[in-house]
């Protein structure tokens, strides 16, 4: 990597460094920064014990032959909000922050196709992706207020969030990004994906199936965040990780183990051909906010003096002390803003 990042020596941006990592390399805070718990839960603040136990509607909708997992809070009725995960997660990514806007809201949070409980698919496309969240929107009642959802999506799900605002602007009222970068991929995606997942433990190539522990506590050991970094909060990511594992057999027939949710080849499936609108900003009809962390790696992955993808259409908000994942380094910061925006915007 290029800078260590508990390194605040020289900027509190974050050096941002695409190229494939060893995860030995990496501080033990980073690399496994549930294992001094031995799978015991860390101590976890009032404020989110009261959150994660608000139970959602938990159900399914069928987009394009796959069932959607789906997660919803807040009465029927009231304006809608899809909240959308990042690469490899799942809709309980949202739990701990989606009860607060659910006091104003029709609130729900969607596992991606090929992650969390959704379905797998054969190819995953960005077209795909949007009718899925129309079709969430409209299973889930999120159109019952009268008015059209707002869309908001972290990383890899604001990247979704971002092409179905583009390319269907009927399907919603406004758009926030959360933490989405979009510095374009390397020259050669699949060699470069390929490098980091075989450098990567805890992520698996197509050619090595997803990882089986033994246990939920080995598990929990390699659970880490991507890209890489420290977070105090643990009892975050403690509450994802464990919704990040399913049962599975074991390699050696002895019973059944742990394995991540997500589809090991999603990577690879998924089809950029029209996900990039050819490096060029498209005009909007949907108004959209930026929600960033101060310390993100991905937010600004170009050089020094080479304009963002993101251009004045796009209203830039910064989360104080927090890298890329906003939800887990800054949630109530993160909920706070949210709640504070949508009371006045958009007009």
């Amino acid at each position: 990597m290029a800078k260590d990042a508990t390194d605040k020596t020289a900027s509190s941006k974050e050096a941002y460094d695409d190229r494939p990592f060893d995860a030995g390399a990496m501080p033990p805070n980073v690399r496994a920064p549930l294992a001094p718990y031995g799978g015991a839960e860390p101590p976890t603040p009032a404020w989110f014990k009261w959150a994660v136990a608000q139970e959602p509607e938990r159900g399914f909708v069928t987009s394009h032959g796959t069932q959607l997992e789906t997660l919803v809070w807040g009465e029927r009725g009231k304006p809608g909000l899809l909240l959308v995960h990042g690469n490899s997660a799942h809709a309980d990514w949202w739990s701990p922050l989606a009860p607060y806007l659910a006091k104003d809201f029709r609130v729900t949070s969607m596992s991606l196709a090929g992650m969390g409980n959704s379905e797998w698919r054969e190819t995953y496309r960005f077209h795909d992706f949007a009718d899925d969240a129309e079709a969430v929107a409209r299973g889930t009642g999120l159109y019952d207020g009268g008015r059209k959802p707002i869309y908001i999506g972290h990383s890899f799900g604001g990247g979704q969030v971002f092409f179905a605002a583009a390319r269907y602007p009927e399907n919603l009222h406004a758009a926030i990004l959360v933490d989405t970068g979009f510095g374009g991929p390397p020259p050669d995606v699949a060699k470069a994906e390929a490098a980091r997942r075989e450098m990567l433990a805890n992520i698996p190539s197509a050619d090595r199936p997803s990882r089986v522990y033994p246990t939920i506590e080995k598990a929990l050991e390699r659970f880490r965040l991507m890209p890489p970094q420290p977070t105090e909060n643990h009892y975050v990511l403690d509450f994802i990780a464990r919704r990040s594992l399913k049962r599975a057999p074991l390699p050696d027939g002895s019973g059944d183990g742990w394995t991540w949710k997500f589809d090991p080849e999603m990577w690879d499936k998924l089809d950029r051909k029209d996900g990039t609108f050819g490096g060029k900003m498209p005009t909007l009809d949907v108004p959209m906010v930026h929600i960033y962390g101060e310390k993100s790696r991905i937010v600004e992955p170009r050089g020094p003096g080479v304009p963002s993808f993101l251009d004045s259409q796009v209203t830039n908000i910064e989360i104080p002390d927090s890298h890329h994942h906003v939800l887990i380094d800054q949630p109530l910061a993160l909920v706070s803003t949210i709640r504070t925006l949508l009371g006045v915007w958009p007009h």
